[in-house]
């Protein structure tokens, strides 16, 4: 854990029972009844995170996945990976330090690792623009994805953005259409892609590394396409109703798995992955290591038809009170079963289009 005081409001009776094992625990070498009550407190404490960490509000949530604590990137460049080799430069503008890329190993396997970073320091921030990529940084990820197709290596992306920068100069420069770029070179990238969604997840700055054969989150991670305060400014007119506005997103990991839009969720080391970096390490590394081995040997034209298939079935909603839906033979409801078909979601969304427009 690295060492600021930053502490989450809803974490103070954590940091208040902390504080009293920390002085209980110089008495525990001789006094006996300093030790059982060490033990008492040390599963109250246990306890206590599982109570709080369990049932976390979807703007505690965001808080969380905000803690300046929590390992980034680089952190998990490395304590997952070896031999870390970082490419810099887009070749045509410059180099964009808020999106890292080069070659590593996990283990035996070769792979191309693309994240976003923030920095740590102040220093470090200001260099990174706090993670808010430019379009340099995007076209520097698509040349290392190419670099990766070329070599048949997998590809990995770490999501960690509040969103892509939006000032005049990266508009200037063409910031919404690389992002698309991005997002369509992944979609056809003929090696696997991984995608893990590390702390914020935010627009299209997140969409930009986010397509691919898996797409998982930690478990106090957030993805989606708008920030609470940039929602609640919007519909509210003021950031004050950010709480409103992060529980109607439905952007925490279990929502979005209940959805569909995440394949797994990656649980963290109790109490957040900011208060253990080397357990939250193991645990990604133990889920690459997993997605790599079932991915690699799949064969390249099923990998993009179903990565295809995968982004087409998103997005595709019926309503289940709706009347007269017609049925099969066994009873079962035909427009449910062409939205649980691969590629068949698109096709019944089609259907139900002309049929109200005709």
């Amino acid at each position: 854990m690295a060492g600021t005081e930053y502490r989450l409001s809803f974490e103070r009776p954590i940091y208040e029972l902390e504080a009293r094992l920390q002085k209980l625990d110089t008495l525990a070498n001789e006094n006996p009844e300093a030790r059982n009550e060490l033990r008492r407190l040390r599963r109250e404490l246990t306890d206590l995170k599982k109570r709080i960490y369990g049932n976390l509000k979807p703007w505690e949530t965001v808080e969380v996945a905000r803690h300046p604590d929590r390992p980034m990137t680089t952190d998990y460049l490395e304590l997952v990976f070896d031999e870390f080799v970082e490419l810099h430069g887009d070749r045509c503008f410059g180099d964009d330090r808020a999106i890292r890329a080069g070659w590593a190993k996990l283990d035996t396997y070769r792979v191309m690792v693309i994240g976003h970073q923030k920095g740590r320091t102040v220093k470090e921030r200001q260099a990174c623009n706090f993670g808010f990529a430019h379009p340099e940084g995007y076209r520097k990820a698509i040349a290392r994805m190419r670099l990766a197709a070329k070599f048949h290596l997998p590809l990995i992306c770490l999501i960690d953005t509040g969103g892509a920068y939006p000032g005049i100069g990266a508009e200037e420069r063409g910031q919404a259409q690389v992002i698309a770029s991005s997002m369509f070179e992944m979609s056809r990238l003929p090696t696997p892609v991984i995608c893990v969604v590390i702390g914020e997840g935010g627009s299209g700055g997140a969409l930009g590394l986010g397509v691919g054969d898996r797409v998982s989150m930690l478990e106090h991670a957030y993805y989606s396409v708008i920030s609470p305060e940039g929602c609640a400014g919007i519909l509210w007119k003021s950031g004050t109703f950010k709480e409103q506005a992060a529980a109607a997103l439905k952007m925490t990991s279990k929502d979005l798995l209940k959805l569909g839009l995440i394949d797994e969720v990656i649980r963290e080391p109790l109490g957040g992955a900011h208060r253990d970096h080397h357990r939250m390490a193991s645990k990604l590394k133990l889920h690459l290591r997993s997605n790599l081995r079932e991915l690699v040997g799949t064969p390249i034209d099923q990998l993009l038809q179903r990565r295809y298939e995968k982004f087409r079935r998103m997005g595709v909603f019926l309503d289940a009170a709706e009347a007269g839906k017609p049925q099969n033979g066994d009873g079962r409801d035909t427009t449910a079963l062409a939205a649980s078909t691969p590629g068949a979601a698109s096709r019944a969304a089609g259907k139900q289009t002309d049929s109200l427009l005709s």
